[in-house]
C-alpha cells in the first residue's frame, strides 16, 4: 500500500503527531481527494487542548482538519457525479443515519496528503477561486453565514452586534454587511481585532471592557438596542453583556462553543421583552457552500485577506501554536501538503 503524511491527534493523551500512514482507498460511494489546502481552526486547537472531545470517533486517533479543498484523485464503486481532476471543497461534516459527524473530529480529516469523502459531501470549486480561500469556506465562512441568514434570519437595516472578531467573527462582519445589516457593532478586547472589524465593514468597534459600551450601542441604535447579537467568543461574560443590549424581541445567537453554564441574570426582563437565545452549529453545506461560492465568484465577497499565512503540513504543530498564542493575530492559517 502507498503511504502518505498525516497530522493525527491521539485523543486520550491529546498528542498531535505527524505520521506516515496508508493512503486511503475510496470504497463504494466514496471519493479520494488530493488535499491542496487545509485550514487551521480554533476548534482544532480546542481538540488538542482538551476543551473539545469527539462524540462519535471510532478508536482513539483521528487526522485533524475540517476545512479542506483539493482535487479528486479517484472514485469508488457507484460514483458517477465526480471524475479525477475536478477541483472541490469538502464539506465539514457528513450525515449518516440521521447523525451529523464532523470531519477531522469524528472521522479522518484533511491535515493529510489525501482525504476521503462521501460522494455527496463535496462541492465543486470554481477555477477562479484559489484552493486556500476555498478551503476555509466550509467553516470559517459558512458557519457565520448560516448563523446570520438561517438561525438569526437577519433582515436588511437591522442593528446587529458581533462579539469576538476572530476567524469566524471577522467573516460575520463581512457577511452582515453583504446582507444589509445596519449598523454593525463589533466588540472585542483586542485593538487589532477592532481595527480588523472596521476594515471588514463594521460601523463601530468597541472594547468589551469599555464602561460606556452600553451607552455607545444605545447611541448608534437610536436607543433601540440590537435586533441580533452574535457570540463568537463562547464566553459567559460575553453572553451576559450581549443580552444587556438586546432590543425587545432581539435574538442572541450562540456560535462560540463553551462547556460553561448558560445563565440569564434577569429572567423577568428577558421574558417581558420576548427575547430569544438561539444555539448555532455549522451550516447546511449543500445550501451554504454553493451560495457563498457564487458570491465569491461573482465578486460580491473576497476572503483573500483572511489567509494570514500558508505553512507546509510538516509544520502543523507550529501552526496550532501560532493560532493558540495569537501570534500576529491570524485570521486563518493554511496547511499545504
Amino acid at each position: 500500500m502507498e503511504q502518505m503524511l498525516a497530522a493525527r491527534l491521539h485523543v486520550p493523551s491529546r498528542t498531535l503527531r505527524l505520521e506516515e500512514v496508508e493512503r486511503p482507498q475510496p470504497g463504494p460511494g466514496e471519493v479520494l481527494v488530493k488535499v491542496e489546502a487545509a485550514g487551521v481552526c480554533l476548534s482544532d486547537v480546542h481538540l488538542i487542548d482538551g476543551t473539545l472531545t469527539p462524540l462519535y470517533l471510532r478508536g482513539d486517533t483521528v487526522t485533524l482538519g475540517h476545512e479542506v479543498s483539493g482535487v479528486i484523485a479517484g472514485t469508488g464503486e457507484g460514483v458517477t457525479a465526480w471524475t479525477p481532476g475536478q477541483r472541490v471543497v469538502l464539506h465539514a461534516g457528513e450525515i449518516r443515519d440521521g447523525v451529523t459527524y464532523t470531519r477531522g473530529v469524528d472521522y479522518d480529516g484533511g491535515w493529510a496528503e489525501y482525504a476521503l469523502s462521501a460522494a455527496d459531501a463535496l462541492t465543486l470549486l470554481p477555477d477562479a477561486i484559489p484552493f486556500d480561500q476555498g478551503s476555509i469556506i466550509p467553516d470559517a465562512v459558512s458557519t457565520p453565514w448560516a448563523a446570520i441568514t438561517a438561525t438569526a434570519a437577519v433582515r436588511p437595516a437591522e442593528a446587529v452586534g458581533v462579539w469576538g472578531v476572530g476567524g469566524l467573527g471577522v467573516h460575520a462582519v463581512q457577511l452582515l454587511r453583504a446582507v444589509g445589516a445596519c449598523p454593525i457593532v463589533a466588540v472585542d478586547p483586542n485593538p487589532v481585532a477592532r481595527e480588523r472589524a472596521l476594515a471588514a465593514g463594521a460601523d463601530l468597534a468597541l472594547d468589551s471592557a469599555d464602561p460606556e459600551l452600553r451607552t455607545a450601542i444605545g447611541s448608534v441604535t437610536g436607543g433601540a438596542g440590537l435586533a441580533a447579537a452574535f457570540d463568537f467568543a463562547g464566553v459567559p461574560a460575553v453572553r451576559e453583556q450581549a443580552l444587556g443590549v438586546l432590543a425587545p424581541k432581539g435574538r442572541l445567537v450562540l456560535v462560540g462553543l463553551t462547556d460553561k453554564p448558560l445563565g440569564v441574570a434577569d429572567g423577568t426582563r428577558f421574558s417581558y421583552l420576548q427575547q430569544q437565545i438561539l444555539g448555532h452549529y455549522g451550516s447546511d453545506m449543500p445550501v451554504s457552500l454553493p451560495q457563498l461560492l457564487r458570491l465569491i465568484e461573482g465578486g460580491r465577497l473576497d476572503f483573500a485577506a483572511s489567509i494570514s499565512d500558508v505553512l507546509p503540513l510538516s509544520e502543523a504543530a507550529r501552526a496550532v501554536e501560532r493560532l493558540e498564542k495569537k501570534e500576529g493575530n491570524p485570521i486563518r492559517l493554511i496547511l499545504r501538503p
